[in-house]
């Protein structure tokens, strides 16, 4: 009785089975140009209001050189 159980043996049968895997693709975001920064062209003989022109410009200018830099970042999402 115990060898009748494995005389109807059957083949396993062949399933497949879709897995989504993530697959890594690189970014293709346009590169972002530095700007020349502001106080870069600044001298010591410059005087305390030119200075602070100079760094409220150079404020603006990372400002908008960080939304450059994220815009591209977040097209390679």
């Amino acid at each position: 009785m115990g060898l009748a159980g494995c005389a109807g043996k059957v083949d396993p049968q062949v399933q497949y089975v879709r897995i989504e895997v993530p697959v890594q693709v690189p970014c293709r975001a346009p590169d972002v140009a530095v700007p020349a920064w502001t106080t870069a062209g600044l001298r010591k003989a410059d005087s305390l209001e030119v200075r602070v022109r100079a760094l409220l410009a150079e404020r603006r200018q990372r400002i908008g050189y960080e939304k450059e830099l994220e815009a591209a970042i977040s097209a390679c999402r």
